[in-house]
């Protein structure tokens, strides 16, 4: 007999489960919805259109329709007619998804040469970020006769994605004499420095070349230097290209092929002989690579040879030929923050001084809060402070952002973990967004978890900012002691998070690294076995308090390792210990550290230590309370084993 007590709870019991199935039916309802976007959107990717339909069909009334609009045209987009695509841009106008949908139909448009149609559409893409639509909007010019081969230089420099768009252009501006030959073989040229043999191939065909040489050029380079420079001007190209790409595997091996074939070679040919091999030089530090750039004088550089050239003129403390480097730089290179900063460092160490023209190219990127931004700003005696933030948003500034419907997309796919598209959504929302909305989104973004949409939005405001938004500092309770007992730069450590994982704890690397400080399986064991952390299992990368206890450890060691240089560290942590101590092991005297940056082989490996170095000194400043000096952080790089004695005689002889 059951009592009355367990009756009124088993009476309650059902209730509150007949209360409760509406919602859990709801919930069932929700994540089959979700699951079937997943499906459609992956069907779309597969280009299968008949099951892009049959899941479409299920999400009538999906929470982000747009999105199912787009995959349901995007799948059939090359056969839609122009009025089901206006059709979808216009219920969708001012929206990131309808931008997007106007990028592939003008790739759509250009393919199918549909002029009036593109040109119609083009003023209304609104990020203008596609290169082949770039590349469709001249060819669109030139096919009314416009003069389109200055603007078509300044764009062609990135051959691995010129696609069909601007292999076209490149055909139509040799078909209308816009290109000259020479135009021609520097693309040529080009497409070898980059690896993209198909561009090449295309390109040397214009120019009645053999498209087998010049891939065997890309491709088997040996091979072809065998065959020596040959006698007509297409075969001294394609022997020149063929000249750098071998010389990335033996720099000796190009030298000795082009000194053979100097006697059938003009001096301008020998010049881009010399200039392909010394860029190849650069990226190995090879002992011989300024003599090379010396040798290059004359040749047609590209961008990444004027760029190589400048930066070992710096290394080797050659400010003349620098300043002339970054003089013949083309107009859009020269006007770099890098090459502004350059520049002003190369005049100063000619003049012995501040002229009042090196504190001019100073001041017009000292306001900017980067590295370079920064470096400028302390010669001119500012160094890195953090403003007090304005006033807080207010409730209302808050429920305005939460109800934004962009904003509300960016969650979904957040919880539906697609990035990508999250950030597209929520990048797209916060362009449009004033001063004061911009710290209101930032803050939503901060009680929602998303902390790097939250450092992007507050890095957009100018005037007003909270550093708290823009250098955070989650998960203290566990960094403090860590660092502490470790005796580990704290600022240092958030400055890598802020730059590895941007606080996304479970960011994960194409290469398998994970969490904040993304650290790599086979380093997490290493490191938890040299701590003595026994019961590792590679799980626990993406457990914050593990995260955190093996990468400080793990950057602790490397400094060590590093003579505590945190640039040298810093690198080490992206590149390996192993590169660096080959980088370091060139030097033969104490060097600057913004030279030993700026001349480190890998673009990533640079960019990451300055952005590292740079997010250090604003953590300093923040923690500390009181200004920080990037160049104090950066100091000098010495070779291994120089002690602190020769590091002062070198200095004080340098004077």
């Amino acid at each position: 007999m059951i009592s009355k007590s367990k009756w009124i709870a088993g009476a309650l019991f059902a209730t509150a489960c007949l209360a409760a199935a509406p919602a859990i039916a709801q919930d069932s309802d929700s994540k089959k919805e979700d699951d079937a976007f997943l499906l459609l959107r992956d069907s779309v990717r597969r280009d299968d259109a008949s099951k892009a339909e049959f899941y479409a069909a299920r999400l009538t009334s999906y929470a982000i329709p747009s999105y199912v609009d787009y995959y349901r045209l995007k799948s059939h987009l090359r056969d839609a007619g122009a009025m089901e695509v206006l059709d979808f841009l216009k219920k969708y106008e001012g929206s990131a998804i309808a931008d997007r949908m106007r990028n592939d139909w003008l790739l759509e448009l250009g393919r199918k040469r549909d002029w009036a149609m593109f040109d119609q559409q083009r003023p209304l893409f609104v990020l203008d970020d596609d290169l082949q639509v770039k590349c469709y909007a001249l060819l669109s010019r030139l096919s009314k006769g416009q003069n389109v081969a200055a603007e078509a230089r300044a764009l062609l420099v990135d051959p691995p994605n010129y696609g069909e768009a601007c292999g076209a252009l490149i055909a139509s501006l040799a078909q209308t004499s816009q290109f000259s030959a020479e135009d021609l073989w520097a693309q040529v040229r080009l497409a070898g420095e980059r690896n993209a043999t198909g561009p090449a191939r295309r390109t040397i065909m214009l120019l009645n070349g053999s498209d087998k040489k010049i891939a065997q050029a890309i491709d088997l380079p040996a091979i072809a230097l065998t065959k020596g420079a040959g006698s007509t001007k297409a075969d001294h190209e394609t022997f020149l290209v063929a000249v750098g790409r071998a010389a990335k595997t033996s720099v000796k091996l190009s030298v000795l092929a082009l000194k053979k074939a100097m006697p059938k070679l003009t001096p301008q040919e020998q010049a881009i002989g010399w200039a392909n091999i010394a860029l190849q030089a650069s990226y190995v530090i090879d002992g011989d690579t300024m003599d090379y750039w010396r040798k290059s004088n004359g040749a047609p550089l590209s961008i990444d040879q004027f760029q190589w050239k400048a930066r070992y003129a710096m290394r080797e403390g050659d400010w003349r030929l620098l300043r002339q480097t970054i003089a013949a730089m083309p107009a859009s290179l020269r006007a770099d923050p890098t090459w502004i900063y350059w520049n002003a460092r190369a005049l100063a160490a000619e003049a012995r001084s501040n002229t009042p023209e090196v504190l001019a190219l100073y001041r017009s990127i000292a306001d900017r809060s980067d590295y370079y931004g920064l470096l400028a700003a302390e010669e001119l005696g500012r160094t890195v402070s953090i403003p007090a933030p304005g006033a807080p948003p207010t409730p209302a500034e808050m429920a305005a952002i939460a109800a934004n419907p962009g904003i509300q997309r960016a969650l979904k796919f957040f919880d539906l973990r697609l990035r990508f598209e999250g950030t597209r959504e929520w990048n797209w929302e916060v362009r449009r967004l004033s001063e004061r909305e911009l710290i209101a989104a930032a803050e939503y973004a901060r009680e929602k978890h998303i902390l790097d949409r939250m450092v992007y939005t507050s890095e957009r405001t100018r005037v007003q900012a909270d550093y708290s938004h823009r250098y955070p500092a989650p998960h203290d309770d566990i960094m403090q002691p860590t660092t502490s007992t470790l005796g580990l730069d704290r600022a240092w450590v958030y400055g890598l998070i802020r730059q590895e994982s941007r606080f996304i704890m479970n960011a994960q690397s194409s290469a398998g690294a994970s969490g904040l400080m993304q650290v790599m399986p086979s380093t997490g064991r290493w490191v938890a076995k040299k701590i003595g952390l026994t019961d590792f299992v590679q799980d626990m990368l993406t457990d914050v308090r593990t995260n955190i206890l093996l990468g400080a450890n793990y950057m602790n060691m490397v400094l060590g390792s590093m003579d505590g240089s945190q640039v040298l560290a810093t690198a080490a942590y992206n590149a390996g210990p192993g590169r660096l101590r080959s980088w370091r092991s060139t030097l033969t005297k104490p060097m600057d550290a913004t030279v030993f940056i700026e001349t480190m082989p890998y673009y990533e490996t640079r960019s990451y230590v300055k952005n590292v170095m740079t997010n250090a000194t604003y953590y300093a400043a923040l923690f500390e309370g009181k200004p920080q000096s990037l160049k104090a952080r950066l100091g000098t790089v010495t070779p291994k084993g120089y002690t602190e004695q020769e590091q002062q005689q070198t200095s004080f002889s340098s004077r």
